[in-house]
């Protein structure tokens, strides 16, 4: 049997895995006694066993786990054992209804998506092996199936809850243990702490708290306690949001995972917006969990107010850069999508109506361009707990301070507004006269995006 050779695990994987395969982390061990099939059940951190499945004959595979790696460690153990010990498996008759579920479900190779359908409700082991049938859905099993589903989503409220709890205990052992101290360690301390979450189930905030050591580091000592107080407040904050509408889908995204894009096309409290758009630029980073995390950022510009929308993407860092759909500077007619949210920016192309004309940004309203923070401002009242705001920034100028670092500085602004710039700058945009810009700002650093000066549009992204 090849099937660890296979799936061609890395080393790491392979390690844990080969712990995995001790006999007390699997309490029960099965397989079918007709088809290649085998499952099990793992003991993980969280409070219930894993549910594993294992098709030997296509290397189909379902874990429970959220473990972000495909497959992942249990999946490889499970195989691990089957090709070495295969007589630690029950050879039984019948199958839980969770493998049968699993298996009605998938789709193997070869199969239509329409034969895969037709199949998914009902199947039993011995009839996944058969031709396809259409038949009718029962009552029965469909009531089951809505009883399984709010038993799952009862599970993860519960789990999400317990999560919580225990990043509140956390955060109080960081603000007594000190924020000099958790600056130095937050390294270790953040990643013990996220690793707890993606037991519990708050995968998206521990993704967030696995990025907060990365992000101080980008800053000055002097700024990084500060930097460090205000997460963690945001964090206390999102947490008793949650608390308060755990069923907010804003606060589960931010908490533990988002929708998928075709609940949000059919969501009727996701807004569409039909404009021409132009694409400001992109924010590419790598996540310590192995993702590359894709923002690309858009400006209305049929709007008199400024609005924002953001495109995310995620794919494993393994898999190398990937080409963008747009470049900055693009201009396209498109119908957008946004993601439910107290302030709309996360969207989605629903659909693409051609190019759009070449030209400079609308002329935005002369209240936002007399203080350009006044929408970070209200964007804070609405999400707290969220970080980057886009902004529309009046004429200015770059320049460098004694220490060389970089600051916008407002045109004929008598109060000599300046804020601070995040990185560096190419040194051919000090003092160059910028009309409007368009930048993210965070509560201490300005991200520039883009600018119209008198020498046409900068990307600065």
């Amino acid at each position: 049997m090849k099937t660890i050779e296979a799936l061609a695990p890395d080393q790491a994987s392979l390690g844990a895995a080969a712990k995995l395969t001790k006999r007390s982390n699997w309490p029960r061990l099965e397989a079918h006694e007709q088809l290649p099939l085998i499952w099990g059940e793992c003991q993980g951190s969280g409070s219930n066993p894993y549910r594993v499945a294992f098709d030997t004959s296509d290397h189909g595979y379902k874990c429970t786990c959220p473990s972000r790696k495909f497959p992942c460690k249990h999946i490889l153990a499970l195989a691990w054992i089957g090709a070495t010990a295969p007589a630690s498996f029950a050879r039984v008759d019948q199958t839980p209804d969770w493998v049968n579920d699993w298996l009605g479900r998938r789709r193997k190779p070869g199969q239509s998506p329409m034969q895969a359908t037709a199949n998914s409700e009902g199947k039993s082991i011995n009839e996944a092996s058969r031709p396809a049938e259409s038949a009718p859905v029962e009552d029965a099993a469909a009531e089951r199936r809505e009883a399984a589903q709010r038993k799952r989503a009862e599970d993860t409220r519960s789990a999400v809850s317990a999560a919580l709890d225990e990043l509140d205990q956390w955060i109080a052992d960081q603000l007594r243990l000190g924020l000099a101290g958790f600056v130095d360690a937050s390294s270790e301390r953040c990643r013990r702490i996220a690793a707890r979450l993606v037991d519990l189930k708050a995968t998206a905030l521990a993704g967030r708290i696995d990025e907060l050591p990365a992000r101080l580091m980008a800053l000055r000592s002097e700024e990084r306690p500060d930097a460090a107080i205000r997460e963690l407040g945001k964090l206390v904050l999102l947490a008793k949001a949650w608390r308060a509408a755990p069923d907010d889908a804003e606060l589960k995204r931010q908490v533990s995972t988002s929708e998928t894009r075709d609940q949000i096309l059919a969501n009727p409290d996701a807004v569409p917006v039909e404009s021409d758009w132009e694409v400001l630029g992109e924010k590419i980073e790598t996540r310590r969990d192995g993702l590359v995390s894709h923002a690309t950022w858009l400006l209305d510009l049929k709007n008199a107010v400024p609005r924002f929308a953001v495109l995310l993407d995620f794919f494993p860092a393994s898999a190398g850069r990937r080409s963008g759909a747009f470049a900055p500077g693009d201009r396209f007619k498109a119908r957008l999508v946004f993601y439910p949210s107290r302030n709309p920016l996360r969207a989605l192309v629903a659909e693409r109506l051609g190019d759009a004309a070449p030209g400079s940004w609308p002329s935005f309203a002369p209240d936002t361009a007399g203080d350009p923070l006044a929408a970070y401002a209200a964007f804070q009242d609405g999400a707290p707990w969220l970080a980057d705001c886009p902004v529309i920034l009046p004429a200015g100028v770059i320049a460098l301070d004694e220490k060389d670092s970089a600051w916008w500085q407002a045109a004929n602004d008598p109060h000599g507004m300046a804020l601070p710039v995040a990185g560096s700058v190419n040194q051919t945009l000090l003092g160059l006269d910028l009309t409007t810009t368009a930048a993210l700002w965070n509560g201490a650093r300005l991200e520039l995006l883009a600018s119209q000066s008198s020498i046409g549009r900068l990307d600065l992204s």
